[in-house]
């Protein structure tokens, strides 16, 4: 489900009449002004609707116990900011125990270029978490939707912990994911000086004390400590947990070190849509969504594809393959840095007009973005579309942008090969095309099943489909056009809150 409305930039509202400042997008300018913290316009327009995010889902996750404005400005934004005083951020960086997204999401905001992973172990905060995301339009970010701990997959130059643990236990779950170098940068309260004495005790052969600053959050009388670990060359002891993420994998094992190799050249290939339609095999890369996939459709999975120090696959029938560092990072071109996942790809059949429609919305999609095409899939399936069409112009649904951008969409909604867009005509159910022409796309109700069609982006519509019903998407004056992908998104949302005639 979603939390939130349509996103409005509201600047000012009223909320409780104790509340000792006005809250709103400049009182929030003027919060951070006053704590020494500086964030262009964007950046406050991006933190002022999380902010709205949070107050909106709060009642229904619990999500924080604080709710006075500004002691949620100080105690949570600012006090996540602070943090950029004192260090830079590693990148990757995993915020573990992320809950509402404190400090991911803030420190996202003003540090663009973090490649951010937000790791929170539960199901509604998760949901929560991609929807910001989604909303505030944060990119290279990632949400891994369980407990950090030694099974987690891949390493990262930085984790970041606001209270989640005491130093010691939380070395010891981050000690496998942190490379050689790497920094566990610890938000603490003023009193943890007995921590850091137990962590010198039982973890100096594997991180040094890097850095302890004491601050104060400005404006306030709340003393903090920013504590800073560096992961040491050495390998760390093994845990319960790590055990039994490193145990000796049963099945088969393929070392992969030359570029010549026959595997290699397959999964190279399946970097393309022509060799991904040519094996019927793609490879997945994301951890939510290699995560998701490995839960809900792990019959897809057939390999899992990590570096030569890379984790075991979780099911001994998967064949894993162990690539050098140069060839993984190869075939990870999202630079994930993690595992990815190697699946059959599902059977696309033919769509005939001639065979039956099921109720509702086909989508017909000419996309040729691989970006739009895993886009309006995952749209398709979110609104409930049976079935999507993909013409001949369309990009291949599990080429690795389009996968990337569609998730586990792709196993979720039916796929088909259709004709050419051009060769598209009015059928026995009707056609109803997306074009700027048009009527408003919410002036009359859908017909109970009937076909949508998209045009090329760029040339838009053949002119066969233009002599038929057209709907387009109202915009704002002085704006040429939306988004392909976009306006198919909008187009099904409002089919979906009105469905058919």
């Amino acid at each position: 489900m979603s939390f939130f409305g349509p996103f409005s930039r509201q600047v000012d509202v009223v909320v409780d009449e104790e509340e000792s400042l006005r809250p709103g997008r400049s009182a929030l300018e003027v919060l951070m002004t006053q704590c020494g913290i500086t964030l262009s316009s964007e950046q406050l327009d991006a933190l002022w609707a999380y902010h709205q995010m949070l107050r909106a889902a709060n009642p229904i996750l619990n999500l924080t116990r604080i709710h006075n404005f500004e002691n949620m400005v100080l105690k949570h934004y600012v006090d996540s900011l602070l943090t950029l005083r004192f260090v830079e951020l590693p990148s990757p960086l995993i915020d573990m125990g992320s809950g509402p997204g404190l400090p991911g999401v803030p420190l996202k905001i003003a540090r663009p270029e973090t490649h951010m992973i937000l790791a929170e172990p539960r199901a509604a905060r998760v949901e929560f978490l991609g929807q910001v995301c989604e909303r505030l339009g944060l990119k290279d970010v990632e949400v891994y939707g369980r407990k950090l701990g030694a099974d987690y997959p891949g390493r990262v130059k930085g984790v970041i912990s606001r209270a989640v643990a005491a130093i010691p236990e939380t070395l010891e779950r981050v000690a496998a994911c942190l490379e050689p170098g790497g920094r566990m940068i610890f938000m603490k309260g003023p009193g943890c000086d007995p921590e850091i004495a137990e962590a010198e005790r039982t973890w100096s052969d594997h991180f040094r004390l890097a850095s302890d600053h004491a601050y104060t959050i400005p404006g306030t009388t709340h003393d903090r400590r920013l504590v800073v670990y560096e992961r040491l060359d050495t390998d760390a002891p093994r845990g319960a947990a790590e055990a039994r993420a490193s145990r000796a994998f049963d099945g088969p094992v393929r070392e992969i070190t030359s570029e010549s190799n026959p595997t290699y050249r397959l999964l190279s290939d399946l970097l393309t849509g022509r060799g991904v339609r040519k094996h019927g095999q793609a490879i997945l890369a994301g951890l939510r969504i290699t995560s998701e996939v490995q839960e809900k459709f792990a019959d897809r999975v057939v390999g899992w594809i990590t570096d030569a120090s890379g984790p075991a696959p979780a099911d001994a029938s998967w064949t894993w393959y162990r690539l050098s560092p140069p060839l993984f990072k190869t075939l990870d071109v999202a630079g994930t840095r993690a595992p990815l996942l190697l699946v059959a790809t599902p059977e696309t059949p033919a769509w005939s007009d001639d065979a039956p429609w099921p109720e509702g919305c086909t989508l017909f999609v000419p996309f040729q973005d691989p970006e739009n095409v895993g886009a309006v899939i995952r749209s398709a399936a979110a609104f409930g579309v049976p079935r999507v069409v993909l013409l001949q112009e369309a990009a291949h649904p599990f080429h690795p942008r389009s996968s990337r951008a569609a998730g586990p969409a792709l196993f979720q909604t039916q796929l088909m090969a259709g004709p050419s867009v051009h060769a598209l005509e009015s059928s026995r159910y009707p056609l109803i095309s997306l074009d700027a022409s048009g009527d408003d796309v919410g002036a009359s109700p859908f017909p109970p099943t009937f076909g949508l069609v998209v045009g090329l982006e760029g040339p838009g519509l053949p002119q066969q489909l233009r002599r038929g019903e057209r709907r387009r998407i109202a915009m704002a004056p002085g704006v040429e056009s939306l988004n392909a992908a976009t306006s198919a998104a909008v187009a099904l949302y409002v089919w979906s809150r009105r469905g058919g005639g």
